[in-house]
């Protein structure tokens, strides 16, 4: 008995199919949650941050249009120098050698006016220094630190002595410490 011949299928699914088979089905590939991360989310992420830094960074402003005014600047007011008397003071010392500390200052103000108001309170300024000067140890003015902490000082206790005057800076001329 000859068996009749059924006909193939031609392709797998199609077999697949016939049969029955699930399984045998090829699956349509989907991304998995890591490398849709990857492969998505982190380069959108990547690309938005960078923007946001050139952004920030004033790196878009010729492509958006901005930066092409060019902003007006006062002019700046010369500054007067007023000189300080000369100062020399006993530093605070643990030997039995003293210690000195010889120093002539400018003080840099915003204008004419200011060095009159500086000039009628000179001895208030003055004592206001030598009072601190002399509570200082050679120690104190070691290093770039000390001189900072110096000028800070300075410029505060003058601030102080000198109300409604604008004193921009205490400038060193000299300073021996010896």
């Amino acid at each position: 008995m000859a068996k009749a011949p059924t006909s193939k299928p031609e392709t797998e699914t199609e077999e697949a199919a016939a049969e029955g088979d699930a399984e045998a089905a090829p699956k349509a590939k989907r991304f998995s949650g890591k490398k849709l991360v990857l492969f998505v989310a982190l380069p959108l992420l990547l690309l938005g941050g960078g923007g946001a830094g050139a952004y920030f960074a004033g790196l878009l402003d010729p492509l958006l249009g901005g930066g092409t005014e060019v902003a007006e600047e006062e002019p700046a007011t010369p500054s007067i120098y007023y000189e300080m008397p000369e100062m020399l003071v006993n530093l605070t010392s643990t030997s039995k050698k003293p210690a000195y500390l010889k120093l002539r200052l400018n003080l840099e103000l915003a204008d004419s006016e200011s060095a009159e108001k500086v000039e009628a309170m000179m001895p208030r300024i003055v004592d206001s220094f030598q009072i601190y000067l002399r509570a200082l140890r050679i120690e104190d003015l070691q290093g770039s630190a000390g001189l900072y902490r110096l000028r800070q000082e300075l410029l505060s206790r003058a601030t102080t002595a000198v109300a409604h005057v604008e004193i921009r800076d205490v400038l060193f001329k000299e300073m021996l410490v010896q």
